[in-house]
């Protein structure tokens, strides 16, 4: 790596960081904005607050790493641009691919750090976010362990083994004890529905009423169950493909589909995860047509402007285009790659136009 090269990937690399810490302390303001509201529900405070936007902060470092590649290198390559160092570089003898190479390899070491949080430190993270405000505003004591959730509701520890993602639960079990901490009845169900008003509509009733002397049992195809537990605090089991990481995905897109269930949902997610270092490299390309085919003197103001239009026109496109997916299911690694081959495509163009 000569002295030019590591001058410009050092130049991308600052810029880019610089660009997303701004971002990501400009979507926690936000996201901080939002959590004041909920401020008082249950034991939520501002320490929980604090805690749950510590937590989420590698998720949206994630998501935001595209769009910081995409300023960092508008912002680098352009000061470079405006004082004239892409000319004398030029000059010296670097093409507008040895430029692009340069930018490339900033992009690996930026598409590395992504993976390595998107991957190792955001799901668990932001799992533990979820978990932290809900229970907090529920007040139930919660713990989710092999053999399901156990929540605690005044005297009763209920155990509920699976979460749909409607909201409804299956294989839930109810143990209600009496001061003594002594067991005094029993209530399995097959399935319930949340009705509302803290009401659910348990199915395959069977209770069994226990005392010191006997015990009476009774079986019921529905009944009514009054609790304060609430859809809410249970969708944090519910499998979220958006905090998964790529492994987690694949293993669970392979038990659907070996269970014969519904898996596109999950593909869409596995394969946008797969996708994104190559944003973070699309994104990166897209500025050097920007910068060199462009004329100098752009302020800074500009190419934040330049920098935002793209990123968020790249976002809609994307977000159309798996929503179109998913709505026709249509194949997911095609339809994961069109939004990156398409922009691609348009920079090489723009790019072969710069020679």
């Amino acid at each position: 790596m000569n002295v030019l090269t590591r001058y410009i990937v050092r130049e991308i690399l600052k810029s880019a960081f610089v660009s997303q810490l701004l971002l990501l302390a400009l979507f926690n303001l936000f996201t901080l904005s939002d959590e004041l509201d909920d401020i008082g529900k249950g034991d939520y405070g501002l320490t929980e607050v604090f805690y749950f936007l510590a937590l989420t902060s590698p998720t949206v470092f994630y998501e935001l790493m595209p769009a910081s590649a995409l300023l960092g290198s508008l912002f680098a390559l352009g000061n470079m641009g405006n004082f004239r160092e892409l000319i004398a570089m030029r000059a010296a003898g670097l093409s507008v691919f040895g430029i692009i190479r340069s930018v490339m390899i900033g992009g690996i070491l930026l598409a590395t750090v992504a993976v390595l949080v998107g991957e190792f430190i955001a799901p668990s993270a932001e799992e533990k976010a979820q978990l932290i405000k809900v229970t907090s505003q529920n007040r139930q004591v919660m713990l989710k362990t092999r053999y399901g959730l156990w929540l605690r509701e005044e005297r009763k520890f209920i155990n509920v083994r699976q979460v749909e993602e409607n909201g409804d639960l299956a294989d839930i079990s109810i143990y209600e004890i009496d001061g003594e901490q002594h067991l005094r009845r029993s209530t399995h169900a097959g399935r319930a529905e949340f009705l509302g008003g803290q009401q659910w509509r348990l199915h395959d009733v069977k209770q069994s009423d226990i005392s010191p002397e006997n015990m009476h049992s009774r079986t019921d195809n529905e009944r009514i169950w009054a609790s304060s537990i609430e859809p809410d605090l249970l969708k944090i089991v519910v499998v979220n493909p958006d905090n998964l990481s790529i492994y987690d995905l694949a293993m669970y897109v392979n038990f659907l589909k070996e269970n014969q269930q519904k898996s596109h949902n999950f593909e869409m997610a596995f394969w946008g995860r797969v996708v994104n270092p190559l944003v973070i490299f699309v994104m990166l390309l897209v500025s050097t047509p920007l910068v060199i085919g462009v004329r100098r003197g752009i302020s800074v103001g500009a190419r934040i402007l330049i920098g935002a239009i793209i990123g968020m026109g790249f976002n809609v496109f994307d977000i159309t285009i798996g929503h179109i997916g998913l709505i026709y299911n249509l194949n997911p690694p095609l339809m994961a790659f069109i939004p990156s081959l398409t922009v691609l495509t348009i920079t090489l163009i723009a790019i072969k136009r710069t020679q």
